[in-house]
């Protein structure tokens, strides 16, 4: 079934509850390497709910939204790609809470048979208790299958620029190889991090890492490098994704700091490839 434009900006989901709780929230951290050293005081508290309040990981709202990329919207859904993702905040995220979900298709975009459709999505979560809007999700999807539809073209929102420089700060973090089957435990159930024949099928030596998971980690590169762990910095956090990870690889974060804005880039060095681009980090002023 072929893409419709009208029916893809028709397609609104509004007030859906989604509940979550302080295990939720410590579950996700651990997920992204927090608590890797159990003995680190400066992150503890964001597994450990004693003591001082429980922090959150600022990308925590990642795995707040069901569904990001909702079925039935008329897509060949075996071949989308996750191309962008854009987070804004507007509080600290509460270690729990009942939410409300509006989601919306944003835009779509058709760049002709060969490139496919570009597919802009935005979720917005909002505390039941008061209606308070606490975060604005958006990301891209590229629907390799769907080009031609008929659409207006287009090329979605210009990415951030990356300064030329080199880093002021780097950051490495390893990667565990059962980090996919802990991550997914947020909700993102794909096979494809789990099951290593369904990863081979695709033409991977083994399941990968969730793309989102990376994110999280380049968040805390930038909490625990540039932040001192101060969860309550981060305004915006957005990035391209560019290639996989293979649970295993390190994770270099490298960034470059300009007033309250760090542009970031990851990579994996042992195998030359840069796994997160166009990286942007808004810090509270």
């Amino acid at each position: 079934m072929a893409l419709n434009y009208d029916e893809l900006m028709s397609k609104v989901e509004l007030d859906l509850p989604f509940s979550y709780t302080d295990a939720d929230s410590m579950l996700y951290a651990l997920s992204v390497g927090m608590g890797r050293d159990p003995l680190d005081r400066r992150e503890l508290p964001y597994v450990y709910e004693q003591g001082e309040s429980l922090k959150t990981v600022p990308t925590l709202a990642t795995v707040l939204v069901p569904e990001m990329f909702p079925v039935g919207l008329g897509w060949d859904y075996t071949q989308i790609l996750h191309s962008e993702q854009r987070l804004r905040l507007y509080r600290p995220l509460p270690p729990a809470a009942d939410l409300l979900i509006n989601k919306r298709v944003v835009d779509a975009f058709d760049r002709g048979p060969k490139l496919g459709a570009l597919i802009l999505l935005e979720a917005e979560g909002r505390l039941a208790s008061d209606d308070t809007v606490i975060f604005t999700m958006g990301c891209t999807i590229v629907a390799r299958g769907d080009g031609g539809f008929g659409g207006p073209r287009g090329k979605g929102i210009p990415p951030h620029r990356v300064p030329r420089r080199e880093p002021d700060l780097s950051c490495d973090i390893e990667t565990r190889l059962d980090q996919p089957l802990l991550y997914r435990l947020t909700g993102d159930r794909n096979p494809l991090h789990a099951d290593p024949d369904r990863a081979a099928a695709v033409g991977f030596e083994r399941p990968i890492l969730h793309g989102l998971c990376t994110f999280g980690i380049a968040c805390k590169a930038i909490l625990q490098t540039i932040c001192d762990y101060d969860y309550t910095l981060v305004e915006e956090f957005e990035a391209r994704f560019s290639a996989p990870v293979l649970p295993g690889d390190t994770i270099t974060t490298d960034m470059w700091q300009d007033g309250n804005v760090v542009s970031f880039t990851c990579s994996v060095k042992e195998r030359e490839a840069t796994v997160l681009r166009n990286g942007k980090c808004s810090l509270v002023v």
